[in-house]
């Protein structure tokens, strides 16, 4: 994917020089694709805090499981000590839950950034892409202009040789002739 470029020498000699493709956005995709991957960092942060906080959930709801257990094998007087327990530990549930819902929606929020950024990176890359096709075909357009002139430049030049040839045969006949009545 080169452009191609005819530039003239001192000795007027013409010689071929390609350029590559270059995008004139590669600065603004790659800061997008930066960002797209420094959001993907926050997302998956956000995706470890809901872990987290639904790990701390099922820790508290075995914590009440094993309570009640114990409960029923207690002691009749420990019974409003258990009771005191389980409400606080039901009471500390509802806020796991709560945390659990805000980084949930914490995710959530952090994945619609992320998507928004993805069809960011995605429309500048087929851009790129569609500039890339229509490149290379002004390159292969260029290329073939190039090889149709070298081609004429050929033909007048063989052309010119077979006229040359044949001046220089006609010449020579006649070198011939002019002998041949002279040594007559």
């Amino acid at each position: 994917m080169y452009k191609t470029w005819l530039i003239s020498d001192n000795n007027n000699q013409e010689s071929v020089v390609k350029m590559p493709f270059r995008y004139r956005l590669q600065k603004i995709l790659d800061f997008r694709i930066r960002k797209k991957e420094e959001q993907l960092i926050v997302v998956q942060k956000a995706q470890q805090a809901v872990l987290i906080a639904e790990e701390n959930i099922r820790r508290n709801d075995e914590e009440i499981h094993s309570t009640k257990v114990n409960m029923r094998q207690a002691d009749p007087m420990m019974f409003e000590t258990y009771d005191k327990y389980l409400s606080h530990l039901w009471k500390k549930a509802e806020q796991l839950e709560q945390v659990r819902v805000e980084a949930q929606r914490q995710l959530d929020i952090e994945l619609q950034r992320l998507i928004i950024l993805e069809q960011a990176v995605k429309v500048l890359e087929k851009h790129k892409e569609k500039h890339k096709e229509i490149y290379i075909e002004e390159e292969k357009a260029a290329e073939l202009k190039q090889y149709s002139e070298l081609g004429v430049t050929r033909f007048f030049r063989q052309s010119l040789e077979k006229k040359e040839e044949e001046e220089k045969e006609i010449l020579k006949q006649l070198k011939e002739l002019e002998k041949l009545e002279g040594s007559l």
